[in-house]
């Protein structure tokens, strides 16, 4: 019996190492995760506060504030004002400082980390306050609001990133499937052109991943209360123009790979830089210069950061224009591209 045991573990051993395929990820993919989670936090100290900065020139709003140098806080230049307050009522930033001429500060009264460094910036000194009797003191605006909670941040992303599993797997991983058992082989000799077929796979795929990300949605809203401020038809304009783009990207994968293993691996690849960079789970504005420009060459960023605007700070479909451009002018491409490369055998 032991000696029938060892030899069936023998050769499942062999088989394993025999697939190159998935030996290699299996080695790789650890590795790669060490290596982006050093690349993503790539700075030695983690700054305790967040400050939004209302100023063009960085440098100058810091010789005229000396608040501004001070150490171990966080400070984000803001170009929009008021979804910047919006974020102070939110708990997401703890502080906002106009230094301007007339330098003022929004400040979260029921925020605990807005009222500590509320006392840093009014001990640092205001502008003038360097032994000049002509010191300003910074006005003070007071807002409110309770702090967003960590799920009613995540669950766009958490979407998002369902979206892109069922769209990569759903097309990438099949469609290989088809051409190592020779369902494609037969399509082939049919009428059928690659673009046709290619097609009818994008939107078999849309339907399934749009049902299934509705029933999460509603299943969210009711256990959860979380909010939801924007319009519906924007949020569905988002969701839909990123799946497209994910199950064109999912098509191009599956275009001329002949086996499942490196088609897992491939997409496997492509999905899980998404998943860290994309801020699904944490913001990457703490996250190091670089993660943060390569997060903007990523689909999965986009559809995040329209759902985010839709559900938390109420946009409407005008202000997800931009993303859902870019989404869908992706996915025109990536199917095209599909198309371009796809073989039948």
């Amino acid at each position: 019996m032991w000696r029938r045991i060892l030899t069936i573990l023998v050769a499942r051993n062999r088989e394993f190492y025999r697939d190159r395929a998935g030996l290699s990820w299996n080695i790789l993919m650890p590795i790669m995760m060490v290596l982006a989670f050093a690349f993503i936090f790539s700075d030695t100290s983690r700054d305790v506060f967040k400050v939004g900065v209302i100023a063009d020139d960085p440098e100058t709003a810091a010789a005229a504030l000396p608040f501004l140098q001070t150490r171990h806080i966080q400070f984000i230049p803001v170009a929009d004002s008021a979804a910047a307050i919006a974020k102070v009522e939110r708990h997401q930033l703890d502080l906002l400082v106009d230094p301007s001429d007339a330098p003022r500060y929004w400040v979260n009264s029921d925020s605990a980390n807005g009222y500590l460094v509320e006392r840093l910036l009014l001990a640092s000194g205001a502008p003038g306050n360097q032994g000049d009797a002509a010191s300003v003191t910074p006005q003070r605006v007071t807002v409110s609001g309770a702090a967003l909670r960590y799920v009613d941040w995540v669950l766009p992303g958490v979407l998002a990133m369902n979206i892109m599993f069922s769209s990569l797997w759903g097309v990438g991983w099949v469609i290989v499937r088809y051409r190592k058992n020779g369902v494609l082989r037969r399509l082939k000799a049919t009428p059928l052109s690659p673009w046709e077929f290619l097609t009818a796979q994008v939107f078999s795929r849309l339907l399934v991943v749009l049902g299934a990300s509705l029933v999460v949605y509603t299943g969210a809203s009711l256990l959860l209360d979380f909010p939801m401020h924007g319009s519906y038809l924007a949020l569905a304009l988002v969701y839909v123009a990123g799946a497209l783009c994910l199950i064109s990207l999912g098509l191009i994968v599956s275009s001329r790979l002949r086996t499942e293993e490196v088609a897992d691996g491939l997409l496997n690849l492509i999905s899980w830089p998404m998943l860290l960079l994309s801020g699904v789970w944490f913001s990457m504005e703490g996250a190091s210069g670089a993660a943060q420009v390569l997060s903007r060459f990523l689909p999965l960023t986009h559809i995040v950061e329209g759902a985010r605007a839709v559900m938390i700070d109420g946009a409407g479909v005008v202000q997800v224009l931009p993303q859902i451009g870019l989404l869908a002018g992706l996915a025109l491409l990536f199917l095209t591209l599909a198309a371009w490369m796809f073989r039948w055998e």
